[in-house]
């Protein structure tokens, strides 16, 4: 894509550490500085630090340099940072106070400036500070001559007071649960219940206001902050919901909204997991196996989709049997490391090449007939990605608890879960009954406040973008999301894999997206894009 400056390229991470990125909770970045200038070439825009329609007048953010990042990268010199004080519980705003880092990239066109587009990476609890840097590179200069790119770490995260319940292991494995080889959620209960009793001895009730709803009120006072009587978004995964959750408590102040992956705002959290998962590996899972078949002569893993299939779920549960150490490593690699590695290379098609490979390295592990390349490349996939001074080594897993957790209610009865995580088992073997399964949710404190009810109508002022194959939020999650905004939203689906959707080989729904920011067209109606090239 064209840009404006001749910044460093900040796209997609490497195809293994995309891997290493998801099983390592600890998060990039290093303690915010205090901002006492504005960086060079950052010029406040129009009313900065003024009310537009909004009760908190003294709202402002003094800009400076930003946290230096982790990766090997530099900033955009362009890239101002700041600080935002919000409250704690807007229920009682004249109470405790906590601190909101976020990000601008001005355009360098302020002429051609029609607002700013606020962007979250999803997650839950990924930090968006960076975000501004890696649109930047992706998008093409009709779209960043109209915009301020502003990025934000969202309340809890990273730069923003960031949370910590002490997690003595706060790796996905725990975050996402798979049953005992035997399908016994025994050893399952025991953690949840002890991270939840973690949880609420270290940090206490406070936590309960670290959700999405107070989230997306914090990216209203941002748009106060920033002097603009509405704001552009850009969500992606979790962000989707974040965005419907916004649209939802502050009608009216939507400029164009961008949702790209996407959470079904009435399934959050429990059903999001149980209902769809399953399926939603069952429909992308293939188009990684047709990729080791074509390699059968080498890989030997299988000469169709079946014989890969049923050569992966024996290695999975061959590992749940007997975890196989990698040497020279401290990872022992088990039945829920393989498919929660499996889970993130499958999350875009430049990595399904990698996880061919990574499956016939565990083949040859789990069978003691490891090879020299073997080894070294699963050192590589699980290399631990850096940690970040200032920040929680539980930060994300903290608050990806706190989010899952306080946003709905989730079920209390262990037998039920047991029940639900066996029936699971049998009908998506690939998943092992992981999404019906009990987690730190079933013991949590109750909600704050009651689930946000997505708003269906209003202005036609939203684009969802959907892949047809998406492991993370699946095809189901854009059409419910649709569903939910009703006419309000306009429907993009890709006959696509993976978890991204713009920029992935789509000039269909790179066309749409563009023309909707730029010139806030949007399509007259549901469009099902089929010119996907691979990159």
């Amino acid at each position: 894509m064209t840009t404006t400056r001749s910044s460093a390229q900040h796209g997609l991470p490497g195809s293994r550490r995309i891997a290493a990125a998801l099983l390592v909770s600890t998060l990039a970045g290093t303690a915010l500085v205090a901002c006492t200038a504005d960086a060079k070439g950052s010029t406040p825009p129009k009313g900065s630090g003024k009310s537009a329609g909004g009760t908190a007048g003294d709202a402002k953010i003094t800009w400076g340099t930003c946290p230096a990042p982790t990766g090997g990268h530099t900033r955009e010199p362009d890239l101002a940072c700041g600080t935002l004080e919000v409250p704690l519980d807007y229920r009682n705003p004249g109470g405790t106070k906590i601190d909101v880092a976020v990000s601008r990239l001005s355009t360098a066109q302020p002429g051609k400036r029609r607002g700013v587009l606020l962007l979250n990476p999803g997650g839950p609890a990924l930090g968006g500070l960076g975000m501004p840097e890696t649109m930047e590179s992706r998008l093409p200069k009709s779209v960043l001559d109209r915009y301020d790119l502003i990025g934000f770490d969202p309340r809890g995260v990273e730069h923003s007071t960031p949370q910590s319940c002490g997690l003595q292991d706060p790796s996905v494995p725990g975050l996402f649960p798979y049953p005992a080889a035997d399908g016994s959620i025994t050893k399952n209960v025991a953690l949840a219940k002890a991270n939840a009793k973690q949880c609420a001895d270290t940090v206490g009730k406070n936590l309960r206001y670290y959700n999405t709803a107070n989230t997306a009120r914090d990216m209203d006072r941002i748009r106060q902050a920033l002097g603009e009587k509405k704001i552009s978004y850009w969500g992606q995964s979790y962000g989707t919901y974040l965005g419907a959750v916004y649209r939802s408590l502050f009608q009216g102040r939507v400029g164009r909204m961008v949702l790209e992956g996407n959470v079904d705002p009435t399934k959050v959290w429990a059903n999001q997991v149980a209902d769809i998962w399953g399926k939603g590996m069952a429909d992308r899972f293939p188009d990684a196996a047709r990729v080791a078949a074509a390699q059968a002569g080498t890989l030997k893993l299988g000469t169709n989709v079946a014989q890969v299939t049923d050569t992966y779920l024996a290695l999975a549960d061959r590992l749940d049997r007997t975890p196989a150490a990698i040497p020279g490593s401290s990872v022992s690699l088990d039945g829920a490391l393989l498919r929660n590695m499996t889970y993130a290379l499958l999350l875009h098609d430049n990595t399904l090449p990698v996880l061919a490979q990574f499956w016939k390295a565990a083949d040859n592990l789990a069978h003691g007939s490891t090879t020299a390349a073997d080894t070294a490349l699963l050192k590589e996939v699980f290399a631990a990605t850096p940690t970040s001074p200032g920040i929680p080594a539980d930060n994300q897993a903290t608050m990806f608890m706190a989010l899952t957790c306080g946003d709905a209610e989730w079920p209390h009865d262990v037998d039920g879960y047991a029940a639900r995580t066996t029936a699971d088992r049998e009908k998506w073997p690939l998943t092992a009954g992981m999404p019906a399964n009990i987690w730190a949710c079933a013991y949590w404190d109750k909600p704050a406040e009651a689930t946000v009810k997505v708003v269906k109508g209003g202005p036609r002022d939203t684009l969802i973008l959907q892949n047809r194959r998406d492991n993370a939020t699946p095809w189901e999650g854009g059409v419910g999301l649709h569903k939910s905004l009703g006419d309000a939203s306009a429907f993009v689906g890709v006959d696509n894999g993976g978890h991204s959707v713009y920029g992935e080989g789509s000039a269909c729904a790179d066309k749409a997206t563009v023309d909707f920011l730029a010139g806030g067209h949007l399509p007259d109606k549901d469009v099902y894009c089929t010119d996907v090239t691979q990159k």
